[in-house]
């Protein structure tokens, strides 16, 4: 008897010691709450910072064992030919043997681990990661060959209202905390057609950012709060591509995959010194994505250099027949990564915005280096505008494709529900799932407008934006207009003008802030040429402290 209990120890005794390690442990933030309540700004005013849904060791735990055999040494050794190194030079450590994509994605999973377990550290960043994604760079080490896309190989992080077949598609809402879809998003399906790698699924502001009104940018119900690595708990994180801007800001993964309606790209860019590109519509297929607007909706890169930029939209864009806007886009491709490597302002005729020079001095300092550095830069009054019932756009929209949605690229399981099916379900535990309220839901729900009247107003609104920036551009023969982060966002985004944000400087403070380049639609090239020359001529970004 006693030879059997012994037995059964060992077999208890061995069972325990298999299990995985428990890294991240809940803490009592009240101390962190209550000081927020103090924050200048009401947004800043924390009501949870730690999701109460999620169990970040889960999403590491598949790696448990392949983490342990990297381990910390070699994390250290491989630090100077991976962190804040773009592509190209990547993938030149790869080819001289320095480096493989195995270790690559080990690289950025131990990392995420390492500063996502700790509460000092934790940005709340992360909501999944690939269970295969070793596996398949383990494949991509076997099947390297003489010509691919730079983006092969190339771990990539997806803001999580991206269909993946692989991980869960929240949108950061509890409604959809199980949902996995049975396809891809066509994006995700050209990125791996390149090569690339999904590393993985980040936090984004809840329903990217059509949920509450005056909330926190950064919240969502399954990941919490995302914070700022720039100032944890003292700067917006930007929405509502948060984990996208700062996953790619703290070196979570080689690049990160945002989406805009308006704004949700370009803010958490500026807001964390990142490069983020607004594409024309219709240059990157919705399909597969959560919807607010079927008008306005985008997805777009988000990465540390603008050559990563231009390779990533080069490996993402594409025509879909399910997305018909993609139809209609230029024969004609333009080269963005070559357009990426020019060094030169001669030549181009840049507008700024008078009343943003009086009230800025990182954008007048911006203009002034510009002009040093060889570009016109023309000071002017833009032309006032209405822009009446752009909310009602968003609404209407979003009343009709949310459950387009449901019905036709999420999982049937899903078929047959709408916005107010995630409004009733979220009033069955509102501490839980809705601690901010879902007023903008409410105003979806509340909108009256007639179809009629809403292809009207998209009409009109899309001329009246068309004008804000053509006039000036036509009068100054300009080759693109300056602004700062997305502060013209509403308007480029119904113009249909896409936008490339740079970082510019950072506060006395330490806030990071952009300098955005707006330009008629599919002049992304030309975009890219003025990033790069800004960049490389004034190499403002720096990595965050602490997560060097």
């Amino acid at each position: 008897m006693r030879c059997i209990i012994s037995f059964l120890s060992i077999i208890i005794f061995a069972a325990c010691t298999n299990a995985p390690t428990i890294y991240w442990k809940s803490y009592d933030e009240t101390a962190e709450l209550q000081t927020n309540q103090a924050h200048e700004n009401p947004r800043m005013r924390f009501e949870l910072i730690q999701s109460k849904l999620l169990d970040k060791n889960d999403i590491w735990a598949p790696f448990e064992t392949a983490l342990n055999r990297f381990g910390n040494d070699t994390y250290q050794t491989l630090k100077p030919l991976i962190i804040e190194q773009d592509i190209p030079t990547l993938q030149t450590h790869i080819q001289a043997g320095s480096l493989t994509y195995e270790q690559l994605v080990l690289f950025y999973l131990y990392r995420i681990r390492k500063f996502e377990s700790d509460p000092n550290t934790t940005l709340h960043a992360i909501l999944a990661l690939n269970p295969k994604v070793i596996e398949q760079a383990k494949e991509k080490d076997r099947q390297q060959l003489e010509k691919q896309h730079p983006i092969y190989g190339m771990p990539i992080l997806l803001k999580d209202n991206i269909n993946t077949q692989d991980m869960p598609t929240t949108a950061g809402a509890a409604f959809l905390q199980d949902h996995t879809p049975e396809n891809d998003a066509f994006v995700v399906s050209q990125l791996q057609s390149k090569g690339a790698l999904i590393l993985g699924k980040v936090n984004l502001s809840e329903w990217a950012y059509y949920f509450c009104d005056g909330c926190p940018l950064g919240y969502s119900a399954v990941g919490g709060q995302t914070l700022n690595p720039y100032g944890r708990r003292l700067f917006e994180t930007g929405g509502s591509s948060s984990g996208s801007g700062v996953a790619a800001a703290v070196n979570y993964a080689v690049a990160a995959v945002g989406s805009e309606t308006s704004g949700s790209i370009l803010s958490p860019s500026g807001h964390n010194s990142v490069v983020g590109c607004k594409p024309t519509i219709g240059l990157v297929s919705r399909t597969g994505m959560v919807p607010i607007s079927s008008t306005l909706d985008t997805a777009g890169p988000m990465t540390k250099t603008v050559v990563d930029n231009a390779i990533l939209l080069d490996a993402m864009e594409g025509k879909d027949i399910a997305d018909p806007v993609t139809l209609k886009r230029p024969d004609t491709k333009g080269d963005y990564i070559l357009a990426s490597q020019n060094r030169s302002f001669t030549g181009f005729r840049l507008g700024a915005i008078k009343s943003l020079v009086a009230a800025d001095s990182l954008y007048r300092e911006a203009l002034n280096t510009l002009r040093s550095l060889g570009a016109e830069v023309i000071e002017y009054e833009p032309p006032n505008i209405e822009f009446a019932d752009f909310l009602s756009v968003l609404n209407a929209e979003m009343k009709i494709d949310l459950p387009n949605y449901f019905n036709s690229q999420a999982n049937p399981a899903l078929f047959g529900n709408d916005v107010q099916s995630v409004m009733d379900y979220n009033k069955q535990d509102s501490i839980l799932r809705m601690p901010y309220g879902q007023a903008r839901l409410e105003g979806v729900i509340a909108e009256k407008i007639t179809d009629d009247k809403l292809k009207t107003v998209i009409v009109r609104l899309n001329k009246e934006a068309i004008s804000y920036f053509k006039e000036p551009m036509k009068t100054y023969n300009l080759d693109a207009v300056l602004s700062i982060n997305n502060y013209h966002a509403a308007y480029a985004a119904i113009a249909f003008y896409p936008c490339l944000t740079i970082p510019m400087g950072y506060s006395e403070q330490g806030e990071p802030k952009n300098l955005t380049f707006i330009s008629p639609s599919f002049q992304e090239q030309k975009l890219y040429a003025l990033g790069a020359a800004y960049e490389s001529l004034t190499r403002h970004r720096r990595s965050p402290k602490g997560y060097e």
